[in-house]
């Protein structure tokens, strides 16, 4: 036993708490905030969806998927998107280990890849995956 929960102090929180996103305000006019495995998810989904180049003070932050909008659906483009989720997630989310990456086309819409991330959080072994919806043909409809 740590000394730390001897004397009834809360272990530290390795995954952390962060704001939610995206923010949003309780019903005391409070922020609500994230923590876990859900903290992790959304920070997945935050660097996935930000396209590099657009964070002015961090310019290298987010995936490069987004240089591919109008890349044809084909094995190539597929490849290189996951080779991109991949590095991103290496690079911008330490609390994960990235065990495998998948981009397929959706059934009903030719224009959209569905990316499949298998990854395990670090601090407990944790298991998870998460679907990224990524069109294309950007503006179509």
């Amino acid at each position: 036993m740590s000394l730390g929960r001897q004397f009834g102090a809360k272990a530290p929180d390795i995954i952390g708490t962060g704001w939610r996103f995206p923010i949003r305000v309780d019903s005391r006019g409070s922020l609500e905030f994230s923590e876990g495995a859900e903290l992790i998810a959304q920070s997945i989904w935050i660097v996935l969806s930000t396209p590099r180049r657009s964070r002015i003070m961090l310019p290298e932050f987010g995936c490069a998927i987004h240089d591919l909008v109008f890349a044809p659906d084909s094995p190539g483009t597929r490849a290189l998107v996951e080779d991109e989720v991949r590095q991103a997630l290496t690079r911008w989310e330490p609390r994960i280990d990235v065990i495998k990456v998948a981009a397929t086309a959706h059934a009903d819409t030719p224009s959209m890849l569905l990316i499949e991330v298998d990854y395990r959080i670090r601090a407990n072994n944790a298991e998870l995956n998460m679907v990224y919806p990524f069109y294309l043909n950007e503006g179509k409809g």
